[in-house]
């Protein structure tokens, strides 16, 4: 068997921003996000926004990154890429010029034919239908919507009037407001209009001057409105699955919604099952502004954004979770446990099966060689990828222990550095754009040593990349057949320009040596049209919860895992619909089902 962990383990590039709202400020982190997804001659392919290039993989489990052409817009967000017989067509976005699209028979060699785009346009899709036409979606703002057109598959022109498909409507669909936990609703038009005029005052510019289109972005940004973005396109028994992202990259709840229709250019009905992906829980969350696709043995999958935004509202990491439809045509994904180690077969698999290994070390106590003020050792074992500790020098003596409690069968450990704060020149030339900023071209190296014990006196190695040359910041160690530790420590750490380092999650897999946790008690109540209140219950024994609701008993499709009992608000509902929820309880020694019961 083969395994990944979320997000997926890949090069993630630094980004030099230009904050241009705080005096130029630079702003240091690692993104990429907006992943377009595709399997071309038997491979799989992942474009996203802001690494350079592209990862290719044969197994949706190892992943090798590739420089791409200069004559690509590398610097535009969302790459979109899509199959069209021998063709690959890969296009980006841009609000201050019409954008071009590229193709190509060799998405590593090239070379790349130029097509001379017509207009602008923002989350840019493209899909083919299957009687050869062509159709293309755009649109990611909280002001103006998703719009579709034909195109002439010959020129790439338009051959209709653009439409408009879906507008935000966070007042009747929950999953679509702002905010942490979507709190918050859109704010009054005199209290925009008040928030714009004092905007107008501070800026040198006369209102006159302002285009249109970047008044209204501006209103946009007071509105508390959400952002309605990252259009894809799918196709499945006849019908056409359009799906978006809301409400905004920065949020615990960004996902992905989705619309269906008979046709490619609607009119398009909100599916019964939506958000369809959407992790607002867990280490890492988020889930938003994605793509879906088949793999080469019938399964679905969807790849889409993760956030951390703690550096900077655009640090970011891409997820793949296990999706498809069900017997009634619903679109769906797995994100239950869904930043925990995932098996890929070469068979067609239950996108619905249980973790291989249950999480050991959240909450665990955690030890080492020194730390900085607020990044204690404890940070790398409490399950928040916005939380870190920080060694107090960047020396390589220096390490991090996570003590388990006592001797369990461990399967995998992942190791994941954070950045906190990085404060050096800008290594090249600033490119300006809609966000100005350098991406490093430079294949910095992130270097560790595993080790394991059972009495915290005699150590062995699991793992030694204190050589490697690569730069894997999520980096997974899998022993399948397991190995028996009570402490695993990181040490020999080097990181990219000589900074300390710095744990977010020294997360270890495995199997304890207990019972499972007892079926949780807890009560559900709707608090609003949008809004649900779950209570639950203190138990011994258990670890964290996973709430589960959905339209039917059969169909819990949403998840959130939460480590806590007591009172949890969940505000992705649709108002007007039914739901059914149902919690599980988990532990080191496996999952309990709780009682479903309907709101």
């Amino acid at each position: 068997m083969k395994y990944y962990c979320n997000p997926l383990n890949v090069p993630y590039r630094y980004q030099f921003n230009v904050d241009q709202r705080n005096g130029g400020k630079m702003q240091i982190c690692r993104e990429a996000a907006d992943p377009s997804m595709i399997r071309f001659k038997g491979r799989y392919y992942i474009f996203a926004s802001m690494t350079l290039g592209v990862w290719v993989s044969d197994d949706l489990v190892n992943w090798e990154a590739h420089r791409l052409p200069d004559s690509l817009p590398l610097y535009d967000y969302a790459p979109d890429v899509r199959v069209a017989g021998d063709w690959v067509y890969f296009c980006a976005s841009a609000r201050e010029h019409n954008c071009d699209r590229w193709r190509t028979k060799d998405i590593l060699n090239g070379p790349y034919e130029r097509i001379e785009g017509s207009f602008p346009f923002w989350d840019p899709n493209l899909f083919l239908d299957d009687d050869g036409r062509i159709y293309f979606y755009w649109g990611c703002s909280n002001a103006t919507p998703i719009w579709g057109v034909e195109l002439d598959p010959d020129t790439m022109q338009p051959k209709t009037e653009r439409i408009e498909l879906i507008h935000g409507h966070p007042y009747e669909i929950g999953y679509e407001r702002v905010g942490e936990d979507n709190s918050v609703l859109p704010a009054s038009r005199e209290e925009v209009e008040a928030k714009y005029q004092a905007f107008l005052k501070n800026i040198p510019m006369p209102a006159d001057k302002i285009p249109d289109e970047y008044k209204s972005m501006i209103r946009g940004m007071f509105t508390k409105m959400p952002f309605i973005e990252g259009a894809w396109m799918d196709k499945h028994d006849g019908r056409y699955y359009l799906q978006y992202a809301a409400p905004g990259t920065q949020y615990n709840t960004y996902s992905d919604g989705v619309y269906v229709s008979e046709k490619p250019l609607g009119p398009f009905r909100l599916a019964q099952n939506t958000p369809y992906s959407y992790k607002p829980g867990g280490f890492l969350p988020g889930a938003g502004h994605g793509s879906t696709m088949k793999d080469k043995e019938g399964n679905w999958w969807h790849t889409a954004t993760m956030r951390i935004s703690v550096n900077h509202n655009f640090e970011r990491r891409v997820g793949l979770w296990p999706a498809g439809f069900d017997a009634d045509g619903e679109l769906f994904c797995n994100q239950r446990y869904g930043d925990w180690p995932v098996v890929v077969s070469e068979k067609e698999e239950d996108p619905w099966r249980s973790p291989a290994w249950m999480l050991l070390s959240a909450g665990k106590q955690a030890f080492a060689s020194s730390h900085t003020p607020g990044h204690e050792p404890d940070k790398a074992a409490e399950e928040n990828v916005q939380s870190w500790w920080r060694a107090a020098t960047p020396d390589r003596g220096e390490w991090l222990t996570v003590d388990l409690g006592e001797t369990m069968t461990v399967n995998a450990v992942q190791v994941n550095f954070a950045d906190d704060h990085i404060d050096i020149p800008c290594p090249g030339q600033i490119r300006p754009g809609t966000q100005a900023r350098y991406i490093d071209e430079a294949d910095g190296r992130t270097q560790w040593k595993l080790e394991g014990s059972t009495d915290g006196t005699n150590w062995f190695v699991v793992e030694d990349k204190s050589a490697a040359q690569t730069d894997l910041s999520h980096d997974l160690v899998v022993r399948e057949d397991g190995f028996a530790a009570r402490f695993l420590r990181l040490s020999d750490m080097a990181v990219p320009y000589g900074q300390q380092p710095c744990i977010s999650g020294l997360r270890v897999f495995g199997l304890g040596n207990g019972e499972k946790p007892a079926a949780p008690a807890f009560s559900a109540a709707r608090t609003d049209g949008l809004d649900m209140e779950v209570q639950i219950k203190e138990q011994p024994d258990t670890l964290g919860f996973n709430i589960l609701f959905g339209s039917s008993p059969s169909k819990l499709y949403h998840s959130y895992m939460i480590f806590e009992p007591g009172s949890k608000r969940i505000g992705a509902l649709v108002k007007g619909r039914d739901y059914f929820v149902r919690v599980d309880a988990f532990n080191e020694n496996g999952i309990t089902e709780g009682k479903c019961i309907k709101l």
